[in-house]
């Protein structure tokens, strides 16, 4: 009960004090900066391979003759097998460092994106989808972890925001190149996943050319002082499962609930406007673009007011906006919506902004990577039949068809589903939010984690005395750095 009661007073906003954002980012050295890059290019363009499906719906549906709902099951593998990618990468990052896994899985992304180009069948289609997923869930947790965990606590809130809008920078890129490349060559919509596989082939040269992130070494050098680094990673996860269980299922619902909320919003909304309203693919695209730059804005604004007023707040507050503009953003059938796509997407994706140091801050450190990954990526799983789910539903609320020339097409009420489902949505983001736990400025230091003493335990006899004994700087030498390279 004493939990509970303290849910109401913790939420409330705590009115730091507001620091000049530009100030906030002048104290990010350039190592620092390299990190966030990567992370937000790379999660950039994450996004735009995952988002090429979305954006082709239709053209997909006519070239392996199915109905829409059964093309979102592209989608919908996707999103189920990125938790396999997330369990796998995310291990792998917090073993082996942040910079191998991070280039084999943009390796997987080149491969499997040129296949999804290539595929002749609708059964080959879903199989590279699938298989996508796994490397598409592998990717979050690592470059959080990057962009993150070496930047000054004071910026971690708008450097969040920041990095988290590259999923709407994506998002907004592919809205842009399906354009340009989707029916503009005698290939149809294979141009736009061929280009999709080519960036990330820069993105494997920029990670080669940066180091560990410092917290990743300080990390292993600590497992080298108390035993082997493998046994000692052993240990960590036991405490981390035994310590932090409960913390991890709210995580995982958390992520469901946000999940729902990102893909029940976009994924068939171009379907909904074509098919429902008759927009054009130019009126789609205008669209699509003022949306996501209201995304980029909100999830950037709230990021760093996060750092003001509390994360839990910021989200919470989101939430109510955001469940207020569902009638005009899924029932206004003119250019008007334009206008309401901005301030959803505002909402939605500036609840989002706060998750990526959220999480960081909830997870046992020596596990980052793979729990902020992984309940992401299980979040993603709860909630992948989101887009399925709204497409077989809306088929049950049929309008009149569009008829042009001899081709008739059949029309849905997706608006009517997608309103409904986002407000069930935002009300159990509202309430898990209120109920949940909050760490704002937790330290990500490795001295600073308080599970080590029980890792420590495990270990008494390889190390005599008290781990706080060890000097911090030993761990910046080079033989630590030597030993990173080695691992």
């Amino acid at each position: 009960m004493g939990y509970l009661g303290s849910r109401f007073s913790s939420v409330l906003p705590t009115y730091d004090p507001a620091p000049n954002p530009f100030k906030l980012l002048a104290s990010v050295n350039q190592k620092q900066w390299m990190f966030f890059l990567i992370a937000f290019f790379a999660w950039t363009w994450d996004a735009f391979d995952f988002f090429t499906v979305s954006l082709t719906v239709s053209d997909l549906a006519t070239q392996f003759h199915k109905t829409n709902a059964d093309i979102t099951w592209g989608i919908t593998l996707v999103l189920m097998f990125r938790s396999v990618g997330a369990i796998t990468f995310g291990i792998a990052s917090d073993r082996y460092g942040r910079k191998w896994p991070f280039v084999i899985n943009n390796l997987l992304f080149i491969v499997l994106e040129l296949g999804t180009g290539f595929t002749q069948t609708y059964q080959q289609f879903l199989a590279v989808r699938a298989l996508f997923g796994i490397a598409m869930g592998g990717l979050y947790g690592n470059v959080a972890a990057t962009a993150l965990e070496d930047a000054p606590e004071a910026a971690r809130g708008i450097l969040s925001g920041m990095m988290q809008q590259g999923y709407a920078f994506g998002y907004l890129l592919a809205t842009v190149f399906s354009r340009g490349l989707v029916d503009t060559t005698s290939h149809g919509w294979r141009p736009l996943f061929w280009f999709g596989a080519c960036p990330p082939i820069l993105l494997i040269v920029f990670r080669l050319m940066l180091p560990e992130t410092d917290a990743y070494i300080e990390r292993v050098a600590m497992r080298a002082e108390l035993d082997s680094v493998g046994k000692v990673f052993i240990t960590e996860g036991k405490v981390a499962m035994k310590k932090h269980w409960l913390l991890l299922i709210y995580m995982v619902l958390l992520m469901a609930g946000f999940n729902f909320m990102s893909h029940g919003s976009q994924d068939l909304y171009p379907t909904m406007l074509t098919n429902q309203y008759n927009f054009s693919a130019n009126k789609v695209t205008v669209t699509q673009v003022v949306a996501n730059l209201g995304a980029m804005l909100g999830g950037t604004t709230v990021g760093y007011s996060s750092q003001i007023f509390g994360r839990r707040f910021c989200i919470i507050a989101m939430c109510v906006l955001g469940g207020s503009l569902l009638y005009p953003y899924t029932y206004v059938s003119n250019t008007g919506v334009i206008a309401a796509a901005f301030f959803e997407q505002f909402c939605v994706q500036g609840a989002w902004g706060v998750i990526p140091i959220h999480l960081m801050e909830l997870s046992p450190p020596a596990f980052r990577t793979f729990v902020v990954g992984t309940s992401y990526q299980l979040g993603n799983l709860v909630s992948s039949a989101s887009s399925t789910i709204e497409a077989t539903i809306g088929e049950q609320f049929p309008l009149a068809p569009k008829i042009s020339g001899s081709k008739v097409t059949k029309r849905y009420q997706y608006g009517k589903v997608i309103c409904i489902f986002l407000g069930c949505v935002f009300a159990y983001n509202l309430l898990l939010t209120f109920l949940g736990p909050e760490n704002r400025g937790r330290s990500m230091r490795v001295f600073d984690d308080d599970d080590i003493e029980d890792v420590k335990g495990h270990h008494h006899a390889v190390m005599e005395g008290n781990l706080e004994e060890v000097p911090t700087n030993r761990i910046r030498k080079n033989g630590a750095v030597e030993l990173v390279e080695n691992v």
